[in-house]
C-alpha cells in the first residue's frame, strides 16, 4: 500500500483552518509558516504546496521499502491498527507516527517534517481507509494546534479522496481558459483515449499479469493515469468476477435462518486477500495430487544427533520441519522444473530456490520466505523460520518477508497431527508440499515371516498440470524421498 504524505505550507494566521480544502489526495497533512512562493491555486491561505513521501508505482509487483516504511504498491485502502503519537505531541522527522494495517503486514507510518500533531482524523482501529484520505493534521508551532481541537473531515472531502485516484487532473491552462462547462467529460477523461484509435494503455506489469491469468485488456476499466490499466485493475476485475460466480449463494448464506443465533465477524485484510487468492488459485490452476509414504527413522535420529551439537555449542534445536524444507530446496535444485510458474508464453524456471512456509496465527494465514534455501545451512534455516514466525505472529512482516518465493511448504503434520492433506497452490508458483504426521507402522522386516515397526510420514505434492508434468512431479517425489530417507545426503 503506498500512502503518500502532502504537505502544506500555510500563514501562521491559519484564518481558515475550518475550512481546509483537501482535494488533493493526502494522508498526513502539515501546516506550515508563509515563506513560500505562490503555487497550486488551492487558497488565498495557501502560498505553497509541497508532496513528500511515497508515489505509488508498479514494479515487477514487488513493494519497495525504505527508512519511512514498506507499502505494497497495488493496495487501494488500510486500516490504522493503532497511533503511538496523541494529539498535542511533539513530532521530529524519522518518528513513527502510526502503524498502518495493510493487506499482508503491519507497517510503520514515519513523520516527515518536525512539528505538533494537531487532529487526528481517523484513529485507532478505524477501516478501510482509502489511499490518498487523510488521517491527521500537523501543525509548525505549538499554539496552533488548538485551532483544531474542533475540526472534522466533511464527507465531501472523503469522496474527493476516494476518486481522485482514478481522475487525472486537468492542466492549469484549461482551468483558467475554459469556462467550467459539464462535469460529465471530467468523469470520462480516464476512460478517453483521444488519438490512439483502438490501442489500450496497460503498465508492463498489468500487461503481464492479464496474460498469465487469459483477461482480455479491452475488458478493463483503467484507474490509472488517463485510464491506463494497472496490475490493481486485474485485482478487481479477477475479484469482482468471483463475486459474480458466488451472488446466488451469499444471497442465500446471508440470510440466517430462524432461531439460529450467531455473530459477524468482519474480514481482516489478511482473510480477505487468502481468500482472494486460493479463489484465484484454484479457478485459473490445474492442480493434481502426487502423495508418497516416507520413512522418516534415520532423519529423527541424525535430529536427534544435531540438536545435541547444537545444544553444546549454545544453539537452538531443530526441527523437523527444517530438514523437511532443505530437503524440498534440494529436490527442487536437483529437479529445477518443479522450481517454475507459468505465462501464456512461456515457463519460467527459478535459478533462486526461496522456500515459502504457511504460518498460521490469530491474524490468519502468512507464508514468509526463506531465500536460497538451497544453499543455506540447517542451523540458518532453522533461525530464519523461528524469526519469520515470530513476526508473522506479531503481524510485523515487511514485503521483503513473503515476496519472492519458488515454491511452499505447508506443514499441519507436526502442530496438529494430521496425516495428510492436499494443499491450494501459492500463485504464481507451480507447487506446494502438504506435510503430515509421522506414525509408526509395522512392516515386514527382511527376513521371512518377521516384521518391525519404523516411522512413516505422509506427503502430497500439489502441482500446476500447465507446468508440471505428472513424470516430472514423481521425479521430484524421488528425489525428496531420497533425501528424507537417507538424511546425510543432505549435507553432501
Amino acid at each position: 500500500m503506498t500512502y503518500a504524505s502532502h504537505i502544506f505550507r500555510h500563514s501562521n494566521k491559519l484564518r481558515n483552518a475550518a475550512c481546509i480544502r483537501r482535494q488533493d489526495h493526502a494522508v498526513l497533512v502539515r501546516w506550515f509558516a508563509n515563506n513560500a512562493s505562490p503555487s497550486m491555486g488551492i487558497g488565498d491561505d495557501f502560498s505553497k504546496f509541497r508532496q513528500y513521501g511515497y508515489v505509488p508505482r508498479e514494479m515487477d509487483g514487488v513493494c519497495k521499502s525504505s527508512s519511512k516504511g514498506s507499502f505494497c504498491h497495488t493496495n487501494r485502502a488500510g486500516n490504522i491498527a493503532r497511533w503511538l503519537k496523541k494529539e498535542g505531541d511533539k513530532v521530529s522527522p524519522g518518528e513513527v507516527l502510526c502503524e498502518v494495517e495493510t493487506d499482508k503486514a503491519t507497517v510503520e507510518m514515519e513523520c516527515m517534517e518536525e512539528g505538533y500533531l494537531a487532529k487526528i482524523i481517523h484513529g485507532d482501529g478505524a477501516k478501510e481507509i482509502k489511499v490518498g484520505e487523510v488521517i491527521a493534521i500537523t501543525v509548525e508551532d505549538e499554539e496552533d494546534a488548538v485551532k483544531f481541537k474542533d475540526y472534522k473531515a466533511s464527507t465531501s472531502d472523503s469522496a474527493a479522496a476516494s476518486t481522485g485516484p482514478s481522475v487525472t487532473p486537468p492542466p492549469k491552462e484549461e482551468v483558467v481558459d475554459k469556462p467550467a462547462s459539464s462535469p460529465e467529460p471530467k468523469v470520462s477523461k480516464p476512460s478517453a483515449t483521444p488519438d490512439t484509435g483502438n490501442r489500450v494503455f496497460a503498465s508492463p506489469l498489468a500487461r503481464k499479469y492479464a496474460e498469465d491469468h487469459n483477461i482480455p485488456l479491452s475488458n478493463i476499466k483503467g484507474t490509472g493515469t488517463d485510464g491506463r490499466i494497472v496490475k490493481a485493475d486485474i485485482d478487481d476485475y479477477l475479484a469482482s468476477r468471483g463475486k459474480e460466480v458466488s451472488t446466488a449463494a451469499s444471497k442465500v448464506e446471508s440470510a440466517p435462518a430462524a432461531g439460529l443465533d450467531y455473530a459477524d465477524i468482519l474480514h481482516s485484510q489478511i482473510r480477505k486477500v487468502t481468500a482472494s487468492r486460493l479463489l484465484l488459485s484454484k479457478q485459473t490452476i490445474p492442480h493434481y495430487y502426487l502423495t508418497v509414504d516416507t520413512c522418516v527413522d534415520k532423519l529423527t535420529d541424525m535430529r536427534t544427533q544435531l540438536n545435541s551439537l547444537q545444544e553444546a555449542s549454545g544453539g537452538k534445536k531443530l526441527s523437523l520441519n527444517d530438514l523437511v524444507i532443505k530437503a524440498a530446496a534440494l529436490a527442487l535444485r536437483k529437479v529445477p522444473q518443479c522450481n517454475s510458474s507459468w505465462t501464456n508464453d512461456y515457463i519460467r524456471q527459478y535459478h533462486n530456490v526461496n522456500i515459502n512456509v504457511a504460518v498460521q496465527t490469530d491474524n490468519g494465514l502468512f507464508v514468509p520466505v526463506i531465500r536460497d534455501a538451497d544453499k543455506k545451512g540447517l542451523s540458518k534455516i532453522s533461525e530464519d523460520v523461528k524469526l519469520l514466525a515470530q513476526k508473522a505472529r506479531e503481524n510485523s512482516l515487511k514485503p521483503e518477508d513473503y515476496e519472492g518465493g519458488t515454491f511452499t511448504v505447508s506443514n499441519l503434520g507436526g502442530p496438529f497431527g494430521i496425516k495428510q492433506f492436499c494443499a491450494i497452490i501459492n500463485p504464481p508458483q507451480a507447487g506446494i508440499l502438504a506435510v503430515g504426521s509421522a506414525e509408526k507402522r509395522i512392516i515386514p522386516a527382511s527376513e521371512p515371516g518377521q516384521f518391525k515397526s519404523a516411522s512413516y510420514m505422509s506427503v502430497t505434492l500439489s502441482c500446476d498440470h500447465r507446468v508440471i508434468d505428472g513424470a516430472i512431479g514423481a521425479e521430484w517425489l524421488k528425489a525428496f524421498k531420497g533425501y528424507i530417507e537417507n538424511p546425510e545426503t543432505m549435507l553432501l
